[in-house]
């Protein structure tokens, strides 16, 4: 009890009553989290229990979900005409008590970024992630940035980066948040962006090289080079090796190289098996944007592997991450035809 009573738990007299200053609410699909006003803070677990636990069958007969523009879920009552944050089931809620998972099991694809980060405080912590403004840059930025850490969203775009800031901060006001220019397919812009955040004196704590284009017809930056390769693998190249002083000096820090599964499907070598550099940034005619994709992800495992070789021994670590198969975000917006095979795939894949 006296445990309790440090915590501010004391004064409620059932283990299921809630103690004054927190709510209970509900995500979309049915898991029910606990939000305390005072500290300004959401959990998964029930604040004196402990326990877990999710909502039990279907809303009543005229009642309907429905989402604000904050993301929020609400209810609307269309028999009395009226709309609640509460949902009407909270009271027929089962608790969650699933076989404590192995190490290796925790985690599946069906895990979201905020449960994995659940429990973590992130405060203190710099964030710089690439193509932050959209698809799982911009939910990765957001999930980090509720988790207390300084996330500077990286964007080609400063219009498209200033909104997602604002969409940040609109779920959470104290969020530490900025957006700043990084064009990849411009390797004078990429010294430009490292050279500001330079003169910021932060440190770097992680860097996640997120940022890439899908399906691109041929086109040659403003460097002469093919646009996939520079803008998925040789940008990304470029500014870590130019901010690998800050990271060392951050350690212990890391790198994450946003790759895919598509990686195994090509090969950078000629006949005879040695390296083609020839075939990193092909000419027009022997271009294939879905192996161009292919390359530029091999690239980038290959990039972090040898960089976490050289690096963690300074105490900076380097992963290369596949993210899921066709998850639905802008990355297919080049040609239709994608769209297409992106939209079948959707019931079927993990979701932002």
């Amino acid at each position: 009890m006296a445990a309790l009573k440090y915590a501010g738990l004391e004064d409620t007299d059932s283990e299921e009553e809630l103690p004054p200053g927190w709510e209970e609410r509900t995500t979309k699909d049915g898991w029910v989290y606990y939000a305390n006003h005072l500290e300004e803070k959401t959990q998964w677990e029930h604040p004196k229990s402990g326990k877990r636990k999710r909502v039990a069958g279907d809303l009543p007969y005229g009642w309907e979900q429905e989402t604000d523009e904050n993301g929020q879920v609400y209810f609307v009552d269309h028999i009395n005409k009226r709309t609640t944050y509460l949902d009407p089931r909270l009271a027929f809620t089962v608790e969650d008590n699933p076989v404590k998972p192995t190490t290796r099991q925790k985690y599946d694809g069906n895990s979201t970024a905020m449960e994995i980060l659940q429990g973590r405080d992130l405060s203190g912590k710099v964030v710089i992630i690439t193509g932050a403004n959209s698809g799982i840059g911009f939910e990765t930025a957001k999930s980090l940035a509720l988790h207390g850490a300084c996330v500077i969203l990286a964007c080609r775009s400063p219009a498209r980066g200033k909104d997602a800031v604002q969409r940040i901060l609109g779920e959470w006001h104290k969020a530490k948040v900025e957006a700043m220019t990084l064009d990849l397919a411009s390797l004078q812009s990429v010294q430009h962006f490292a050279e500001a955040f330079k003169s910021k004196n932060l440190p770097l704590h992680i860097l996640i090289c997120n940022a890439a284009v899908f399906g691109a017809p041929w086109s040659l930056t403003e460097d002469g080079l093919e646009s996939t390769f520079q803008v998925n693998h040789l940008g990304h190249f470029y500014l870590v090796q130019l901010l690998e002083d800050v990271l060392r000096q951050s350690s212990p820090a890391r790198v994450v190289v946003v790759s895919s599964e598509s990686h195994r499907f090509t090969e950078i070598k000629d006949s005879s098996g040695k390296l083609d550099f020839s075939l990193l940034s092909p000419p027009k005619k022997e271009y294939w944007a879905m192996l161009a994709y292919n390359r530029s992800k091999l690239c980038n495992i290959l990039f972090s592997n040898e960089l976490n070789r050289r690096l963690s021994p300074h105490g900076v670590t380097s992963n290369a991450v596949h993210p899921g198969n066709m998850i639905y975000s802008s990355i297919h917006r080049s040609w239709w035809v994608y769209t297409l095979l992106f939209t079948l795939a959707r019931p079927f894949t993990k979701s932002m």
